[in-house]
């Protein structure tokens, strides 16, 4: 039988939203909405709120790129970082995965992706050049470079390395841990832990 039988217009469009999510298949998204449809109106009203003004209260880091409700984020602001170690990650979504592992008092820089040809994605559309201005600006003495140990990563780490060997920078590559192959975003806090602890220079 079609859904167009079984649930009602309304739901059947959430149901499509929640499909779109990542991890997220048919059958879950069917599941997700029937338990919308039980919350108290109350509760949903401040669902769709907050889901409205997502995109206006979740800013970009001016200094990092990560996600923050502020100017710069919490990260940036702390006092207790080491601000002599900068990690370079793709996304913003990689960070909790790092700091969950407990092991990297560091700061970080969002590069927004990895150099992908065949997805049209060079390194002019990654923000290398702020990367490159925050290095310049002295302090730091080691650069992480945390891409993901696939063809992508590990052309975006290598052209990273030769882009900034004349800083004066220590810069070093995640290590063993890691799977050849793996999205960072989804690497538990152990393994990760393993990989910054056994990083290995680049130049």
């Amino acid at each position: 039988m079609p859904d167009s039988a079984v649930y009602p217009q309304s739901l059947q469009r959430l149901i499509g939203f929640l499909s779109r999510l990542p991890g997220i298949g048919r059958r879950t998204a069917e599941r997700l909405a029937l338990a919308l449809l039980e919350w108290p109106e109350e509760d949903l009203r401040h669902f769709g709120e907050h889901l409205a003004r997502l995109r206006q209260e979740v800013k970009t880091c001016a200094l990092c790129g990560n996600l923050s409700d502020e100017e710069t984020c919490a990260i940036c602001r702390s006092p207790g970082r080491q601000v002599d170690t900068l990690c370079v990650v793709e996304t913003a979504a990689q960070i909790p995965v790092f700091e969950k592992s407990g092991c990297y008092r560091g700061l970080y820089h969002v590069l927004g992706g990895r150099i992908a040809p065949l997805q049209g994605k060079g390194p002019e559309d990654l923000t290398i050049g702020a990367l490159r201005r925050r290095l310049e600006q002295g302090g730091i003495q080691e650069l992480i470079l945390a891409m993901s140990p696939d063809v992508e990563g590990e052309a975006t780490a290598a052209f990273l390395a030769g882009e900034f060997a004349g800083l004066g920078v220590r810069i070093t590559r995640i290590a063993s841990g890691v799977p050849v192959g793996a999205d960072l975003s989804y690497a538990d806090a152990a393994t990760l832990a393993s990989a910054l602890g056994g990083r290995h220079a680049m130049r």
